[in-house]
């Protein structure tokens, strides 16, 4: 790559003081409707970020000793148990009083590694979005089957409810920096990546291809054995159509101190996703699975939300309405539907798989009733 595209796709500029109020305001405005009822929903339930403390950043490649990791681990907190919120939008809501607190079964810095489950499962995040309102169905999914479950919250400053806004290889070198810290804190060598919209496809992706998550010369020493996506944003989206022109027309731009860098960057036909796909779609020693489904409407169109599979790689792409018809999830409530759920465990244990159990599953509000997860 040329130095000079390098550092233009690289490099981030910190949000001018004229520039905060105007994204605070649009926020201020959505937690002024919320707040009420998120408080009644969650104040007795959600720990703060200040009751969950992170773990110290080793540095990059960091192989701490048992001794080592016992000292970088952060005095124990309060990590929240229970079967979490099944919609989406009501996590929504219950997120706006504690933006950065882990989803229930999330951040046990002192959890350990099975035999059974070698790797440590790190859930990510997509735009809009944080990691307790991401994953506060799927996480304690996770944890009550023996996995140890880290969900960062990457691409925005703390307290923001609105997170992986900013420029995409910016919020890849956090989950890079992340990656390293859940490594040494479980002395695991390699992590299994699971995420949703940006957070299972571009985000992850160009930390695997470029911020050290894979090793294409030496595929053993790859961080990442296995990338696991719901919805995600590959190879740009053309949001219907209409994204297309707006971004063509200078409209997301001009917008970009309120919407965020990152919204411009999935658009189809950004020269993010060029630089994300010039060597193909995937790194050798990685396993991706893919699940799509074919009602969304963030990422159009759908089919090309599938990957490749290059040498040394292998890929599972499935869409949802191929295996369970009667499934009407989008976008939003792909991450809160069982069926996937029991799909993403199918590809992190496929010595186990078993095929989902279907019902009926709604647009934005998941499943009605309890779809057993095996």
């Amino acid at each position: 790559m040329p130095m000079e595209r390098q550092r233009a796709l690289t490099s981030h500029r910190r949000p001018t003081a004229g520039r905060t109020p105007r994204r605070r305001s649009v926020r201020s405005l959505v937690s002024a409707v919320c707040v009420a009822a998120a408080t009644a929903l969650t104040c007795a339930t959600v720990p703060s970020a200040a009751a969950q403390p992170a773990a110290p950043e080793p540095s990059a490649g960091h192989r701490a000793t048992p001794d080592a990791r016992r000292a970088l681990l952060p005095p124990t907190g309060p990590v929240t148990s229970g079967p979490g919120i099944t919609t989406f939008p009501l996590a929504v809501v219950a997120s706006v009083p504690h933006p950065d607190a882990p989803p229930p079964g999330a951040d046990d810095w002192h959890c350990r590694p099975t035999p059974r489950h070698p790797r440590p499962v790190i859930l990510i995040h997509g735009t809009y979005e944080n990691a307790f309102d991401n994953w506060n169905y799927l996480s304690p999914v996770l944890k009550r089957h023996g996995y140890c479950v880290f969900t960062p919250n990457l691409g925005a400053p703390p307290g923001e409810i609105f997170k992986a806004t900013r420029h995409i290889p910016f919020s890849a070198r956090q989950l890079a920096r992340y990656v390293e810290r859940v490594r040494a804190a479980t002395g695991a060598r390699q992590v299994d990546l699971v995420g949703h919209s940006q957070g299972g496809g571009a985000l992850p992706r160009w930390y695997i291809n470029w911020e050290g998550g894979a090793d294409p010369r030496n595929p053993a020493r790859n961080k990442v054995r296995r990338l696991i996506a719901l919805s995600p944003g590959n190879h740009g989206t053309t949001f219907l159509g209409p994204g297309l022109l707006v971004k063509e027309l200078g409209v997301m731009r001009a917008t970009r101190p309120i919407t965020g860098r990152a919204i411009e960057e999935v658009t189809q036909g950004d020269r993010f996703n060029y630089e994300l796909d010039r060597l193909g779609d995937t790194r050798p020693g990685v396993e991706y699975t893919n699940i799509v489904t074919r009602l969304d409407e963030v990422v159009t169109p759908y089919d090309h939300q599938y990957l490749k599979a290059g040498p040394g790689a292998k890929v599972n792409n499935f869409t949802i309405q191929d295996i369970c018809p009667a499934d009407l999830a989008e976008h939003g409530a792909i991450s809160y539907d069982p069926v996937a759920f029991q799909l993403i465990l199918n590809a992190l244990d496929p010595a186990t798989a078993h095929r989902p159990d279907c019902e009926l599953v709604l647009p934005l509000l998941g499943a009605p009733v309890d779809i057993p997860v095996r």
